[in-house]
């Protein structure tokens, strides 16, 4: 049976003293066993999510999983947006997230009331937004996209069609470049990529020459227009895999150096530098689930995901046409 857990709406997790001794990872996957859940992690995630999840992918392959799991509990490692979708895309299973703080600050800068008001400045666009929002900001989409298929979809539409981009605007900079469509973008950015130094990344690539710069196309263009390589975090780790061993320097949050470590154990990876002292660049929010967080989650089946069915139906029509725009990217 299910044990009540006393969720502080104030808290936004399950805060339970746990016996030191329980080895989590077993735990973990026992409740796994009996429950019938799927644990689905970013690549984010710390690394210890990472080793004990059934899938680890980007948004794109998160949602992919998400909508063809036959688990009856879905547990999500990752960030609000990413549940919300899971829930959108599985109505009749229980999704659970380890900590309801962990938010997106890109997702933050687009408030659904702001975002309508200016959608409403443009009757004629189609309006394709990036995952990391809101459902109520997906539900006033047309399109919504990831990294790693943003541009396929736009180059799937009739080339005079208009379009909204939101909400992160080094995305949809790098979007017009990549597509030639000009777009009218939205003014959001990810705290994460936003902070890369270029003149940082400049001294390592001295240090570094023979290293190949890999990032994600969240960084401004000041950033991208030194890499060699701009992709999602799936298409980034896959580069590596397939052009190692080698010395790589990669812009985008560290969760991924885990996965590119174990995939090809004689590259050597330098993450790119911020601008702030910090040598590291992770994402606050993505580090608020941890493995004891994620073993209450599952143990009290909460915190829970849940929105009101007629929201949920407004975001799942422009998911599924990611969805169905999607077949054949990797």
């Amino acid at each position: 049976m299910t044990e009540v857990a006393v969720l502080d709406p104030s808290v936004g997790f399950v805060d339970e003293d746990i016996d030191p001794t329980l080895d989590l990872f077993d735990e973990i996957e026992r409740l796994k066993s009996e429950k019938n859940a799927i644990l689905l992690a970013h690549y984010y995630q710390e690394a210890a999510i990472q080793d004990i999840a059934d899938y680890i992918g980007d948004s794109l392959g998160l949602a992919r999983e998400a909508s063809e799991t036959d688990a009856e509990i879905i547990v999500f490692a990752g960030v609000h947006f990413m549940a919300e979708s899971a829930k959108i895309l599985n109505p009749e299973k229980k999704v659970i997230l380890p900590d309801l703080n962990a938010g997106c600050s890109l997702a933050d800068t687009c408030p659904p009331d702001a975002f309508k008001a200016f959608c409403d400045r443009y009757p004629d666009h189609t309006v394709i937004t990036y995952v990391n929002s809101s459902a109520a900001v997906k539900a006033l989409s047309d399109i919504i996209c990831t990294s790693s298929s943003a541009a396929h979809i736009i180059n799937q539409l009739p080339e005079d069609e208009p379009i909204i981009f939101a909400p992160d605007r080094n995305l949809g900079e790098y979007l017009i470049k990549e597509t030639g469509r000009d777009m009218v973008l939205w003014d959001g950015v990810c705290i994460v990529h936003e902070t890369f130094s270029e003149k940082k990344l400049l001294r390592l690539q001295a240090q570094h020459p023979d290293a190949t710069t890999l990032a994600h196309p969240e960084c401004r263009d000041a950033v991208l227009r030194h890499a060699d390589f701009v992709g999602s975090t799936s298409q980034i780790r896959r580069h590596a895999e397939e052009n190692g061993p080698a010395k790589f320097i990669v812009a985008t949050e560290e969760g991924i150096l885990h996965q590119m470590e174990k995939d090809k154990p004689g590259n050597t990876l330098i993450p790119a530098p911020p601008e702030s002292g910090c040598n590291c660049s992770q994402c606050p929010h993505m580090r608020l689930n941890t493995i004891e967080k994620l073993y209450l989650c599952l143990k009290h089946e909460a915190p829970e995901i849940t929105m009101e069915e007629s929201l949920r139906q407004d975001a799942l029509k422009p998911i599924e046409r990611m969805l169905s725009m999607s077949e054949g990217v990797k």
